[in-house]
C-alpha cells in the first residue's frame, strides 16, 4: 500500500528541513510513499495547521511546528 506524504509549509528553513529528512527516511527504509510539498496557505489552512513545518500521513496531521527525528518518522510511519 502507498502512503501518501505531505508535508505543509511556506519554504522556512525548518520547512526545508522536515522535507529533507522525511526524503531520507523513505528512501533509506525502501518506503513505498508519494511525498507532496504543499506551500499554499490557503491548502495549508485547510489542514487547520497554524504552525509549520506540519507532516500529514494518509491526510492524517501527526506533527505540527517541529521537525521531528528519523526514527519518529519511520515509526509514524510503520503505523
Amino acid at each position: 500500500m502507498i502512503k501518501t506524504i505531505k508535508i505543509l509549509g511556506t519554504g522556512c528553513p525548518k520547512c526545508q528541513a522536515m522535507t529533507r529528512v522525511v526524503t531520507e527516511v523513505v528512501s533509506e527504509n525502501n518506503i513505498n510513499a508519494t511525498i507532496q510539498k504543499i506551500e499554499d496557505v490557503l491548502q495549508i489552512m485547510e489542514y487547520n495547521v497554524m504552525t509549520t513545518p506540519a507532516l500529514v500521513i494518509d491526510n492524517v496531521v501527526t506533527i505540527k511546528g517541529r521537525i521531528p527525528s528519523k526514527e519518529e518518522i519511520l515509526n509514524l510511519l510503520n503505523e
